[in-house]
């Protein structure tokens, strides 16, 4: 069975994100071995100098790269990553289990991004578009669409 992790930067502290992250958890199993692995946010103070972000990025990079599944396709959230619709990202991820490869990853950076080294190590760099979310949010809205993905791919009714 095809393996799918999510790895976010941060813990979910409110109710209703966890309870939402709980559901798209189960549902996904349906379709896939999946996991979410919560890693630490490197603290940095409040107003933190540019070297302070990049020393913290690459804290954050090392726990990473420890985390990561061998082998697998990786794919980064980034706003400067490509805008893809929920129909391609399916099929994206369809290209990705046609390849040969056993497993994909997917990675939500901490607030102050993801270090360009990780960057450069994906194979694939997403935007979930224009606009600012909280890192949260977007977490419930990466299961969502990976769920998704995985119904279209099942021919599911649940896109439409």
């Amino acid at each position: 069975m095809f393996e799918i992790t999510l790895i976010a930067m941060g813990k979910l502290k409110e109710k209703f994100y966890q309870s939402a992250a709980a559901e798209y958890e189960k549902r996904l199993k349906g379709y896939c071995k999946f996991q979410i692995l919560e890693l630490p946010e490197v603290r940095l103070p409040d107003d933190p100098s540019p070297a302070e972000i990049s020393a913290g990025l690459e804290k954050e990079a090392e726990t990473i790269l420890a985390k990561l599944p061998k082998n697998c396709w990786l794919c980064v959230f980034t706003p400067e990553g490509k805008i893809l619709s929920s129909e391609d990202f399916a099929g994206k991820l369809k290209d990705v289990k046609l390849s040969g490869k056993s497993s994909a990853c997917f990675l939500i950076g901490s607030s102050f991004g993801i270090s360009p080294r990780i960057k450069e190590k994906a194979d694939f760099q997403l935007s979930m578009g224009r606009m600012t979310f909280p890192h949260h949010l977007a977490r419930i809205m990466v299961l969502e669409q990976i769920y998704r993905a995985e119904a279209i791919q099942a021919g599911s009714k649940y896109h439409k």
